[in-house]
């Protein structure tokens, strides 16, 4: 099969198809032919060797994808050969055949195309997991998501305001604070010309944000600490401005506050596969009804994954990227 290699950790351009083996399910997993794999920061990190996959994971970057089944482990049921699926993987997404644990995959939900299914594994996963399991939002409260219009923004606005609460969140250009206005936030704030924690200290009246999804870290915690409500929860799952911070961390004791963090990858199968079980049941109606969607930012091919990864770095994203793997 084809798949793409990290051959050196650097920049893009060590991204390079080769012809490599087909991989073989085991007990509890399903051999995919890969349709569409989404590309994310964390495959950035990898080919930066910033995250090495887990033990006994792929070398081949991609953590989702869709396609079909043709090969099904001994001990996998509920699945039949041909199935279309989209499922999360923890690495081998860049490539024509996929291996994923039957219980960490879904049905592709009706009226979407493979690409737009690819889009929704790694993003949905990580927002119920961490906005809804570990920060634990309710019907009514306020919700505030940097990088709206990312990946996992774009999906963050949608479902929380589709469980009926408050959105708020930031990005950098006006042509961006627009889009999230559109797609369902409340408040939009343009970070690079607003102080964004002013900007909530007025539209809250002083109340501040219960749930935060923080994918920013650095000289953004200062004030992440205050726009936080009394009892509020912080979940961090990346650090675009840098790990290391310095802060007054006594608002924590101050206003009560949670501050967790997680990642996903390393995972064990049980826990992606209760997520899975949650967006079945919860989500996956909503996106089937049009109430939430899959954002597209653009397409590639397989083979021009290096270029993927620069128009992700570039920022100019709105929504997902990803590679189109068969027809």
């Amino acid at each position: 099969m084809t798949a793409i290699e990290i051959t050196k950790f650097g920049d893009p351009d060590v991204l390079k198809p080769r012809q490599l083996p087909l991989p073989q399910p085991k007990n509890d997993e399903l051999l995919i032919k890969v349709a569409a794999a989404g590309v994310n920061r964390p495959d950035i990190m990898q080919r930066t060797g910033m995250y090495p996959a887990p033990k006994g994971a792929s070398e081949i970057p991609g953590l989702e994808i869709s396609g079909e089944i043709v090969e099904m482990g001994a001990n996998v049921s509920g699945w039949a050969i041909g199935d279309k699926i989209c499922g999360l993987v923890a690495g081998g997404g860049y490539a024509e055949y996929c291996t994923v644990p039957a219980t960490q995959c879904l049905p592709i939900p009706d009226g979407l195309t493979m690409e737009e299914a690819a889009a929704l594994p790694e993003t949905f996963f990580t927002v119920w997991s961490n906005v809804f399991d570990r920060g634990a939002l309710k019907e009514g409260e306020i919700f505030m998501v940097h990088g709206g219009t990312s990946g996992i923004g774009t999906v963050a606005i949608q479902m929380a305001k589709a469980f009926g609460a408050t959105v708020i969140t930031t990005s950098g250009s006006p042509e961006k604070v627009d889009f999230c206005t559109d797609l369902g936030a409340d408040l939009s704030i343009n970070y690079k010309s607003q102080d964004f924690a002013e900007e909530v200290k007025s539209f809250t009246k002083g109340k501040g944000v219960n749930v935060l999804l923080d994918m920013v870290a650095g000289d953004y915690m200062k004030r992440n600490f205050m726009v936080m409500a009394v009892e509020g929860r912080i979940v961090m799952i990346a650090v675009l401005r840098g790990p290391k911070v310095k802060a007054n961390v006594l608002p924590i004791m101050l206003k009560r506050l949670t501050f967790t963090g997680s990642t996903l990858r390393a995972r064990e199968t049980s826990f992606k596969a209760a997520i899975a079980k949650n967006l079945q049941t919860k989500v996956w109606p909503l996106i089937e009804q049009g109430k939430i969607k899959p954002v597209m930012s653009k397409i590639f091919t397989l083979k021009d994954a290096a270029h993927a990864h620069k128009f992700l770095e570039s920022g100019s994203n709105i929504g997902k990227i990803v590679l189109k793997i068969a027809e």
